[in-house]
Formats: C-alpha cells, sequence, structure tokens
C-alpha cells in the first residue's frame, strides 16, 4: 500500500492554522485573544469613526471576519478587523458614491462596500493575480501610508479641540485650515482630555507595551463622562450603540458603479496589510503565507461581513502584536477575541454611550501619526532616488487630492516601474571561462537602456568579448538572461544589433544561447527574425543555441524557425554552435 509523506499532504481547507494543535497551547491563545480583544475593539471603534460611520460598524467588524479568516486565513495569529488604512480609504468611497457624512441609515452602503471589496478580493484569487497584485512597491506604501497618517490626523483636530468639523472641507491642508479656523471656540475640557488621553497612549505603549493602552483611556473616559460630570462641560459622547448583535442588511446594488473604483483600492490595501503583517509576525516553525490563501480568506470575510454590517477587513498589525505578545499560538486567539466582542455588543453597548470622541480622536491620532516614518523616505532616498519620487509624489497626492488619487496614481507608478524593469533587454556577451564552459563578461554593463550614455560602454563590452573569447574569432557569443516576451523583444533586438555594429571587426556569426526561452509567441518570433535580416544585413549570422524542446516544438509552426532549423542553425549547446559558426562561409554584404 503506498503512503503520503506528511509532506506531501494538501493542507486542510477549514483550520489550516490549527493543524496539531496542542492541548498546551490553550491558555496562552485565550489570554492572547483576550489582550488583543482589548485593543482591537476599542481601535475598531476609533476606526469607524475615521470613515464617518456609528462606532458600531468598527463593533461589528471584530465579529465575523474574525471568524471567518479563523477558518480559511494561514496566518497562525493575524487579527483580522479593520486598520485606519482601510477606513480612511472607505471613508471617501463612501463619499465619492454620495453617502453623505452622517447619513441615518449607511447599513446598506456599507455593505456593498464591503461586498464589492470580498468580491474583487475572490475574483483576484480565482484568477491567481496575488503575485501581480504583491509588485506595487514598498515605495508606494510608505506613500500612501504618510498620507494616511497625516490626513486622518488632520481630521481629528475637530474632535480633539471639540469645534465642529468642516463636511465639505477634503484633503490635508482643507481639512487642517478649517479646524485652525475654529481655535478660538475649543472646549477646555475636550482640549485637556484629548492631550491626557494621548500622552497616556504614548507612555503605555513605551513603559508597558504589555498594558491594552486603548482600553485603559477607553475605561478612563468613561469614567470621567459618567462620574465627573464632562459631558456637561462641552465633551462630546459617541452615537449609542443598539445593544445586541448587527442584525442582517441587504446590500444597495445600486451603488456598486460608483463605489468600484474606491473598492477596487480597498481591496489592494486590504491584501497588502493582510499578507505583509501575516508575514511580520510569522514564527520560524510556522508554514509559508500563502498569497492565493490570503485572498481566499480576505475576500470571504469581507463577503459574509458585509452582511452583518461589517467594514472592509484587514490584517492590523497593533492588536496582532499586541496578541503575539500575550503569547497566542493559533487562531483560537481569533475566535476568543471574537467571543469578546460578542459580550461586549450584548452586554457593554449602554456602557460605552459614554465614550467620549475626544478619546477615540486620540486614539486614532496615535495610531495614524505612527505611520509616517520620516526613516522610510530616507532609506529610499539612499538606496533609490527613483523609488523615494514615487514615495513623496504619492504622499503629496494624498495630501492635496486626496487617499484613492494616491492609491491610484501609486500604484500606476508601481507598475510603470516594474513594466520597466522586466522590458530592459536581457542579453549578456558570454565569453570562455578559466575553469571551461562560459560566462558573461559583465553582468552590470552588460544590461541597461539603450540610450546614448550606455552606447561606449556597449562598445567596450562588445571589445572585451572578442578580445577575451580568442577561441572564436569573428564570433559573437551571447547569453538570453532571462525570456523574450512582447515588451522587451524590440530593445534586445536592438541590443544584440548594437553589440554586433560595435565588434571591431564585425562577427562572421552571432550565437544567441536561448536557454531561458520556456515559451514563445508571434511578437517573439517576428522579433527574431527581423534580428536575422538585420544581422544578415551586416554580413552576419545568427545561430540559436539551447532552445528548449518545448519552446522549439511550437516555434516550429513559423516558416522562419523551421528554414532555421533546416538550415543548421540551431544548434543543442554553446560549443555546437561556436564550432558550426566558425565552420559558415563569411556572408557578403
Amino acid at each position: 500500500m503506498t503512503t503520503v509523506a506528511p509532506a506531501a499532504r494538501a493542507r486542510p481547507a477549514l483550520f489550516p492554522t490549527l493543524r496539531g494543535y496542542r492541548a498546551a497551547w490553550l491558555r496562552a491563545d485565550v489570554v492572547g485573544g483576550l489582550s488583543a480583544g482589548a485593543v482591537v475593539v476599542p481601535q475598531a471603534m476609533a476606526y469607524a469613526t475615521i470613515a464617518n460611520l456609528p462606532v458600531g460598524f468598527g463593533l461589528y467588524t471584530c465579529l465575523v471576519p474574525l471568524v471567518v479568516y479563523a477558518l480559511l486565513g494561514g496566518s497562525r495569529t493575524l487579527s483580522m478587523s479593520t486598520t485606519s488604512t482601510i477606513a480612511t480609504l472607505s471613508a471617501s468611497t463612501l463619499l465619492a458614491a454620495g453617502v453623505a457624512a452622517g447619513a441615518d441609515d449607511p447599513a446598506r452602503a456599507v455593505s456593498t462596500l464591503t461586498l464589492l471589496v470580498g468580491a474583487l478580493l475572490l475574483l483576484t484569487r480565482v484568477l491567481r493575480l496575488g503575485s501581480l497584485v504583491e509588485n506595487i512597491s514598498q515605495a508606494t506604501l510608505v506613500g500612501i501610508k504618510a498620507g494616511v497618517g497625516a490626513t486622518v490626523a488632520a481630521a481629528q483636530l475637530p474632535h480633539l479641540l471639540g469645534v465642529p468639523a468642516d463636511p465639505d472641507a477634503t484633503g490635508f491642508f482643507q481639512v487642517l485650515g478649517s479646524a485652525l479656523g475654529h481655535l478660538d471656540e475649543a472646549v477646555p475640557a475636550t482640549v485637556a482630555l484629548s492631550v491626557g488621553s494621548v500622552a497616556v497612549l504614548l507612555l503605555l505603549g513605551r513603559v508597558a507595551p504589555r498594558l491594552p493602552a486603548p482600553l485603559v483611556v477607553v475605561a478612563v473616559g468613561i469614567a470621567l463622562v459618567a462620574f465627573a460630570g464632562l459631558a456637561d462641560r462641552g465633551v462630546e459622547v459617541i452615537e449609542p450603540i443598539p445593544p445586541g448583535l448587527p442584525l442582517p442588511v441587504l446590500p444597495d446594488l445600486s451603488l456598486v458603479g460608483s463605489m468600484l473604483a474606491g473598492a477596487a483600492a480597498i481591496a489592494i490595501m486590504a491584501f497588502l496589510e493582510t499578507v505583509a503583517v501575516g508575514r511580520g509576525v510569522r514564527r520560524p516553525d510556522e508554514p509559508q503565507i500563502e498569497p492565493d490563501r490570503e485572498l481566499l480568506a480576505n475576500g470571504a470575510a469581507a463577503v459574509v461581513g458585509a452582511f452583518f454590517r461589517a467594514m472592509p477587513p484587514a490584517g492590523g498589525f497593533s492588536q496582532t502584536a499586541v496578541s503575539l505578545r500575550a503569547g497566542a499560538r493559533t487562531q483560537v486567539a481569533g475566535l476568543v477575541t471574537a467571543a469578546l466582542a460578542i459580550l461586549v455588543a450584548l452586554f457593554l453597548a449602554p456602557v460605552l454611550d459614554d465614550l467620549p470622541q475626544a478619546t477615540l480622536g486620540a486614539m486614532v491620532v496615535v495610531a495614524t501619526v505612527s505611520l509616517i516614518k520620516v526613516g522610510d523616505f530616507v532609506v529610499l532616498w539612499r538606496i533609490n532616488r527613483v523609488e523615494f519620487a514615487v514615495a513623496a509624489v504619492t504622499t503629496g497626492i494624498g495630501l492635496v487630492a486626496g487617499l484613492l488619487p494616491a492609491v491610484g496614481v501609486g500604484v500606476g507608478l508601481t507598475l510603470v516601474l516594474v513594466l520597466r524593469e522586466l522590458d530592459r533587454p536581457r542579453v549578456v556577451p558570454l565569453v570562455r571561462a578559466p575553469q571551461g564552459g562560459w560566462a558573461p563578461v559583465d553582468r552590470g554593463t552588460a544590461e541597461g537602456d539603450d540610450s546614448e550614455e550606455d552606447a561606449a560602454v556597449t562598445r567596450e563590452v562588445a571589445r572585451e568579448a572578442a578580445l577575451e573569447s580568442g577561441i572564436a574569432p569573428g564570433v559573437l557569443v551571447l547569453h538570453l538572461d532571462a525570456g523574450l516576451y512582447t515588451a522587451n523583444t524590440r530593445p534586445t533586438v536592438e541590443r544584440i544589433l548594437a553589440l554586433a555594429r560595435a565588434s571591431a571587426p564585425t562577427p562572421r556569426a552571432v550565437v544567441l544561447e536561448s536557454g531561458a526561452q520556456r515559451g514563445v509567441t508571434s511578437t517573439v518570433l517576428d522579433g527574431l527574425a527581423d534580428l536575422d535580416r538585420q544581422l544578415a544585413g551586416i554580413g552576419c549570422t545568427l545561430l540559436l543555441a539551447r532552445v528548449p524542446a518545448e519552446t522549439a516544438a511550437r516555434a516550429g509552426a513559423s516558416p522562419w524557425f523551421a528554414a532555421l532549423a533546416t538550415d543548421g542553425r540551431l544548434l543543442p549547446s554553446v560549443d555546437a554552435a561556436v564550432a558550426a559558426a566558425q565552420a559558415l562561409s563569411p556572408t557578403p554584404r
């Protein structure tokens, strides 16, 4: 009977992180889940205010999404709720869809947005595009997070000062100017509570990181309102939370068109944040975080949560870090956090009615200002000025035009840079290595743009190839570092022609080692045929070496490639191609 090795068995579809669960972990998971809940519940409620939603929507995001992720997610300790970035993008999307801030019943609009985000994540999973989304650069994320931090912090100023917010103000500068314009109306009790809350959050985060600082300031704020009469001194409290579990709600499909672009931006950021947190907290003995599984888990959490008034969910680092510090080992901790949120919804909702807006604002400011990391910009400046420019441009657009345009521009710039890198010619001259075989002349200088500044380097590389090869006078041997495809065929053809023309004397033949060509398209074959014609025009013959058998079989449908094989210019090795090239008669020009 054949047995399957443990390493070859498929991971279970449900509860993949509970495989091999040990009873000894239960206590740590319970403590970790309770600790994370002490942070995630008040923090999610605070993030709901970023999206201009009642705090109850933040509380509801701690219910269904956590349970669904525990069922399907690949990270053992990631805590799934929502984040400041997602909440900010949600606010922009709802506003763009015509859902007014503070609407009487935004439930159907929120349900529509969350459902759209989940559907897009699941579609990305079906199409297996997770790796494509992961190409979004770190520079883009640095810029987006800086824009989020500054914009959200400015938007909290009315809550911190106790002044009215301007519903028509958009962007960092307008929001900041509007708040500062009402500075003379600031409520002293609100300002004092805000300053004290920020100070406690920062102090506890530094000297006692294991304590749930958000829970501490929430408890103190509620106590001050209840027993010190802060409400009578002008301190505003949150809207009452309906006691009990969230009632099911159906989405408003008429809003799909107006929300689609914003939902796409949220889906991208939710996936990136979830994967980043999952990888950041993974222990060495835990399975790798698989993008496709995270797409499935995050998408399913959003789709199911959409019908229970949840905001778009994503993995959050702060509550995950709290859970880890408390010793959590698996997603049992997430289930404990969800159970705690249920208890809050059932029994503590009336107590939360005394929660000051200033306390939530302080929590949001401390959480979001930490997203602005000047050190990340310094590192980008030192490593790559183009990436620094991407981060700076993304930040600037986020501050001036809003975060949805910033995400769009940032993703667009990232794709341009990725395509620019992929489209570089990947051809390198080869010479005989002292130990035998073939080696590149200079990989660094052989790759690059075909700019005028690069022409001198191209000539030098070709000269070195001709001088150092020695064993193949009149033959230029080149290596494809990566396969040709539609976009990089033309630059590669031009590079090969430049190397051939820069050689003195002009080589009798060009041998192109093509072992990396694992696929073929009509564009690639047309480009190679054009290369063959242009080389022949300068008296040079093209030979291909080490073309993979499957690629050659597919390319055989091309008359040009079939003629190449018939002429004996399709060789199994570089040595065979060089020998064939030396045996060629000079090609007349």
